[in-house]
This record gives structure tokens, sequence and C-alpha cells, in this order.
């Protein structure tokens, strides 16, 4: 059974924050909240974990996965290029609940590049997710904790009676909203809302 840690999300002990990021680096799996909903996290560049993570969740391999990133400098490791109206959607809502659509850096292997040469990127505003992805230096999987088609859980219990035997550690941080990030593609032109979620109209504010 995975080990459940209860941290209070507005002021994570270092200590555990640290623990996630070992379990992480040892090839791990594990279930950490974001300020959307909770997600299913590893490292990308363990090929094995994230073989792992669409396992646990039921998901085609063949459908990419979103990343947490820490900050500009990774961001700028990852994508080819950020059109001007990205940087306004990252001024205005990063960190936060936007997820943007690059094209991925030449070279860069799956899951982080796409079939289709693309990569999903944000930067959380949730002190547990931010701090993790802090203390790896490294992206971090953001697909949603549930199985696939089915509806989104909100709290660290019901995930650690659906998953708890599967993955290697829960944080529970109390309830999410329960809505996922809203999701805009900035590979074609003009930009596409792909999909909207705790953000409305991110687009028509520019």
């Amino acid at each position: 059974m995975a080990v459940v840690m209860h941290i209070d999300p507005h002021n994570p002990p270092s200590r555990l924050i640290e623990e996630a990021a070992r379990v992480i680096r040892g090839k791990g799996v594990i279930i950490y909240p974001t300020e959307t909903l909770y997600g299913l996290g590893a490292n990308p560049f363990y090929p094995e974990a994230v073989k792992r993570l669409y396992a646990i969740k039921g998901r085609e391999e063949a459908k990419p996965i979103p990343f947490l990133i820490k900050d500009q400098e990774m961001l700028a490791a990852l994508v080819e290029e950020c059109p001007p109206i990205g940087r306004q959607l990252m001024e205005r809502y990063w960190p936060g609940a936007l997820t943007l659509i690059f094209r991925a850096k030449q070279g860069l292997l799956p899951p982080l590049r796409s079939k289709n040469g693309t990569i999903g990127l944000r930067i959380s505003s949730h002190p547990i997710a931010r701090r993790i992805v802090e203390a790896m230096d490294a992206p971090l999987t953001a697909t949603s904790a549930n199985l696939a088609g089915e509806e989104d859980l909100i709290d660290g219990e019901q995930l650690a009676q659906l998953f708890g035997s599967q993955v290697d550690l829960i944080i529970d941080g109390g309830r999410v909203p329960g809505k996922g990030s809203t999701v805009i593609d900035l590979t074609v032109s003009p930009p596409r809302l792909v999909r909207e979620g705790m953000i409305k109209n991110p687009l028509g504010e520019l």
C-alpha cells in the first residue's frame, strides 16, 4: 500500500516535500494536489515510471499528458519558441490553472514530445505541487489522478481507496476544486481554446 502523507497545503514541511521528490527520483509514481485536481506524478525522463503511470490511469499511451515546470528557464529548455500572445498569457495567468501547448524542442523524447511534436506545460500555483517541482528540478507529469474516462476525485481519502495499492506515495492536501486547467494551443494562429477549465475565456481578456 502507498504511504499517505497528510500535509497542510498552505505550509508544506520541507522534509515531506523532499520525501516526495525522493520517491519520484527513485522512479516512483505519486499522487499530489494542485490548484485544480489531484495529479499523478512521475519524472518524464524515466520511461518505465511513465509507462506505469499510464497503466495505473488506464490511459492510451498515444494520448499525450501535460507537465508542470519550475520556471521560464525550464520552459526554454523544452519548447522551440513562445509566441508573443503566449508571453501575455503567462504573465497574466502563471503560476496558475492555465496549460499552454507549445511546439516541443527538437530532440526531446516521448512522453515530453508528443507524436505530433507538441508539449503541454504550466507552472502551478499550488504550494505543494510547485515545491515538488522545485525540489525535483525537472518537469513533473500532471495528468489527473483518476481512471481514464471516469469522474475526477477531489480528496485524498477517495484516491487512497482507489489507487493505494498502485502508487508509491499519496500526498493528502485536503479537497481540491475539482475542475481541470484551461488549455490553449499556441501552435496554431490564432491560438485555439482546447478546453475551458478553471480560467474562463482567457483569450478574450487579452
